[in-house]
């Protein structure tokens, strides 16, 4: 019986102090996959059962921890839209339209198993804490828990390289506990200026069985932007961001 009671008690002191560390482990993992604030280049490839492919090409650009743009640069029939999130708020511009639309985490702009919450992803650790961590011979297991409703995934289950403290896998769940996606980190590259981190992520789901999406990263690099970039005024504009 004490010795219960001493397990229980050692088990209560050491479960706040090991979501302690779990949280600080995600807040390095976001700083090791991006810099706060970057440019990048990404080609978006979804991929049907049958083989056949669609692909586009990003232009995204980062301020902060959740303020992040995207500019499609092809297909030519998707050129010049453009996405903005602030935090949980998201929208699209078209051209055509000229007017900014707004759009949810769990919709995609691009069709195939990435949602927008993947494509315009913001800090893990702005919308996940860390409810557990537990230590594997490689690598740790973090239990991440949605801070509020509003984030596309209720949980994650997210397994991190011990000596590089980047993501190897990362499994997301419904507040059902229905697995919804996984994501596979591969291919991990230097880009220069200090950023080492995996240049491909792919992703598939039960519930679209048979399709995959992969996502390629190239030319990430450390820039700043003024706040005025991050505003819907600004979406018809992003393309000057690269002159």
């Amino acid at each position: 019986m004490l010795r219960a009671l001493l397990t229980a008690f050692v088990l209560a002191v050491a479960a706040p102090a090991l979501a302690a560390d779990g949280n600080e482990i995600l807040r390095k993992v976001d700083r090791n996959l991006e810099p706060e604030s970057y440019e990048m280049y990404r080609k978006l490839i979804n991929i049907e059962p049958d083989g056949r492919k669609k692909e586009f090409v990003l232009y995204s650009v980062k301020k902060g921890r959740d303020k992040v743009v995207a500019l499609f640069l092809s297909p030519p029939s998707d050129a010049g839209r453009a996405t903005l999130r602030d935090g949980d708020n998201m929208w699209l511009y078209i051209p055509s339209v000229g007017k900014p639309v707004r759009i949810t985490s769990l919709q995609s702009v691009v069709g195939g198993v990435f949602n927008n919450a993947d494509i315009l992803r913001i800090d893990y650790s702005v919308e996940y804490n860390a409810e557990s961590m537990q230590e594997e011979k490689d690598a740790y297991l973090l239990n991440l828990k949605a801070r509020t409703g509003e984030v596309a995934y209720d949980r994650l289950k997210m397994w991190v390289d011990r000596k590089v403290l980047l993501p190897v896998k990362i499994e997301a769940y419904a507040a059902s506990g229905l697995l919804i996606k996984t994501l596979h980190f591969k291919d991990i590259k230097d880009f220069g200026g200090g950023i080492r981190r995996p240049a491909s992520v792919e992703t598939d789901s039960p519930l679209y069985k048979g399709h995959r999406s992969v996502m390629l990263y190239s030319q990430l690099k450390k820039r700043e932007f003024p706040d005025e970039v991050f505003t819907l005024n600004y979406l018809s504009r992003v393309e000057d961001l690269r002159k």
